[in-house]
């Protein structure tokens, strides 16, 4: 609702055209009645809005989210939309890097909620509150006078995020005022050094491929960076080919098999694939 009345205050000068999606996923009581007012308040708004209802609900939230973007790219694309907006904050963002960092998740997962990502050829998702907290929207809305209609499920404390939300973030923000702000800072400074990362590891990677055959990598060369940018230039070149990524674990036994005092060897990868190396090159053979 926040930034829905944000967009409808800023049309005027940036002349866009607006609409609005609900998805009523059906899984809550009084949740078709609340997709019936919301429609009521954007007519009165002037503002254009598509309400659809999952006519099957089932599998939680996975499924819900699977069904809502479906919606979404499915409108985008026979609308010629480029630009499909979603409201999560920086609170949202906080939440996601502390979930992440709990399972032991990759910088890249700690980098998750980027302020835009492809959603289908020539759309985007694009998350323009990610510099406000939750907080600040729920401000907005009450400044503004915004009908709201809260999800009780977002105080169901079998969720992992509602126990961060509710349980976690209060206590960080109380040792250390505008904490939420910062850990959502710390994920996109993670999401950029990333992207730099990943730039780097391509040009590396260049550098390392068979002029004659991009099938095959410089075993000598590779072995000459550090054991940590091996494995991401070689996890690089296997998924330039198709290849599944191969588990960190994974990735890390066959990063130890590559010295060149372990001689020749090989090792399988999925769907009949298989790498292969001689005392200078690593091989690529099979198609997944």
């Amino acid at each position: 609702m926040a930034m829905a009345a944000l967009l409808l205050d800023l049309q005027r000068l940036h002349h866009w055209r607006l609409l609005l999606w609900h998805g009523d996923h059906r899984l809550r009581d009084a949740s078709t009645e609340q997709a019936q007012a919301l429609g009521g308040w954007a007519t009165g708004q002037g503002l254009a809005i598509e309400i659809e209802t999952w006519k099957e609900p089932r599998g939680g939230e996975a499924a819900a989210r699977q069904w809502r973007y479906g919606c979404l790219t499915q409108l985008a694309i026979e609308r010629g939309i480029a630009h499909v907006l979603t409201a999560h904050t920086a609170s949202d963002k906080a939440e996601t890097l502390i979930l992440q960092a709990a399972r032991g998740s990759h910088r890249r997962g700690l980098a998750s909620l980027r302020p835009r990502r492809p959603l289908a050829a020539g759309i985007e998702v694009v998350r323009p509150l990610l510099g406000f907290s939750r907080t600040d929207t729920g401000r907005i809305c009450n400044e503004l006078k915004l009908p709201v209609w809260p999800d009780p499920s977002n105080n169901d404390m079998g969720f992992s995020r509602n126990r961060v939300r509710h349980g976690v973030l209060p206590v960080l923000e109380s040792l250390h005022p505008g904490a939420t702000r910062r850990l959502a800072q710390l994920s996109e400074s993670l999401a950029q050094e990333s992207e730099n990362h990943d730039e780097l590891l391509r040009l590396a990677l260049e550098q390392l491929i068979a002029a004659d055959d991009p099938r095959q990598l410089n075993r000598q060369q590779l072995l000459a960076l550090h054991p940590a940018n091996q494995a991401g230039v070689v996890q690089a070149w296997l998924q330039q080919h198709n290849q599944d990524p191969l588990p960190a674990a994974s990735l890390g036994r066959l990063i130890e098999q590559l010295p060149l005092s372990a001689g020749p060897g090989q090792w399988d990868l999925a769907a009949g694939s298989q790498l292969s190396w001689n005392r200078e090159w690593i091989r690529l053979q099979g198609t997944p």
